[in-house]
């Protein structure tokens, strides 16, 4: 009897443990704490660039989807655009860039920095710099303040004497020493300059010796006129902003309304004035307003070229010279021909149209 309860007992304690060793995995899964979910926000970034003064609009705008451990207080969420838009750029935002609450201030809060209002516009790094235009040069006054443009130069090359710096060929001198005396009691050398003013019978200008071809005979060949410049044209800045076109106001009663008035949007017209500006400021950095300052005082011709404004890719190009042209749009030098046009012509010209001609109606 005695017996036979012991084994019942350990007959209930193995179906204890069988039934714990079946039940745990199970157990622990429910007393297992449950992870929470991953919370994500969406924030706003510059899609494009923005420039210091830009209001923010919604093509302006992109958004990023961040976890909440990334997520600053100082960013704008997707449920705080109102907030956002309507703001200024309180400094260039770059493209890219999330837009922080640093980054923007309300639209009627001045950006004063010192100096004048058009100044606190003017990104770091960067200057303001007027060249001379012309309603050619600028695009037919197409260009606009806050528009993009890049600047093309031309140029005329010639060939100079290294030591002179004058341009060759050079004139000839003639040394005339007196006649029938020895060169060491010879008391000096005359020296005579010919050129075309003082001399014009005579050679003007340094040539080279050849020989004749038929008669074998040694000829001294001089040029015919003057060295002919050499034209070549390059575009040497791209994507530079137009702070103002034309003259920024003088007077009192101006600068006061100027400063009281909001910053300049891209593509804003300038006001009619009622006369053509004849200067343009862009925003340049430091050594390419160097570079315009040597093109101005030089008296190099300058020639804006408008593109659009979310436009920021730079292009390689070639300089433009007469070979290029030749060589790149397979422009054939003529042969020389047993005939030719009659009459002759010497320069090239554009027909004269009936609709050119201008007509005053009588007072």
């Amino acid at each position: 009897m005695r017996r036979g309860t012991i084994i019942i007992l350990v007959a209930i304690i193995l179906i204890i443990v069988l039934v714990a060793v079946v039940a745990l995995p199970g157990l622990s899964n429910i007393l297992k704490p449950t992870a929470p979910t991953a919370t994500v926000y969406q924030v706003y970034y510059a899609q494009q660039k923005i420039a210091q003064g830009t209001i923010v609009t919604e093509e302006l705008l992109g958004t990023y989807t961040l976890p909440e451990t990334s997520v600053a207080d100082v960013m704008f969420k997707i449920d705080e655009k109102n907030s956002l838009l309507g703001q200024k750029a309180k400094q260039d935002i770059e493209q890219g860039s999330i837009i922080t609450s640093g980054d923007v201030v309300p639209p009627d809060v001045g950006l004063d920095a010192g100096g004048p209002a058009w100044a606190n516009i003017i990104a770091a790094g960067k200057n303001a710099i007027t060249i001379p235009i012309s309603r050619l040069s600028a695009v037919g006054y197409g260009i606009a303040d806050g528009a993009h443009v890049n600047v093309i130069t031309c140029m005329l090359m010639v060939d100079v004497d290294p030591s002179y710096q004058t341009v060759t060929p050079n004139y000839v001198s003639a040394l005339t020493g007196p006649a029938n005396v020895e060169p060491a009691k010879m008391p000096g050398i005359t020296v005579g300059i010919n050129n075309s003013a003082v001399a014009p019978q005579v050679f003007p200008y340094q040539g080279r010796t050849e020989v004749e071809s038929a008669f074998q005979q040694g000829i001294y060949i001089v040029p015919s006129e003057t060295q002919r410049p050499r034209p070549v044209c390059q575009m040497i800045i791209q994507d530079v902003s137009v702070l103002k076109l034309g003259n920024f106001p003088l007077t009192t009663e101006q600068v006061a309304a100027n400063q009281a008035a909001p910053t300049p949007q891209p593509g804003a017209q300038q006001a009619s004035s009622g006369q053509a500006p004849d200067i343009v400021t862009l925003v340049v950095s430091p050594q390419e307003a160097v570079v315009l300052t040597y093109l101005v005082y030089t008296n190099t011709p300058l020639y804006l070229t408008l593109r659009n404004s979310g436009d920021t890719a730079r292009q390689e190009t070639e300089s433009a010279t007469l070979q290029f042209l030749l060589s790149q749009h397979r422009i054939t030098v003529p042969v020389k021909l047993a005939y030719s046009l009659t009459p002759r012509v010497d320069t090239l010209s554009l027909p004269f149209l009936p609709n050119d001609i201008v007509t005053v109606s009588p007072e």
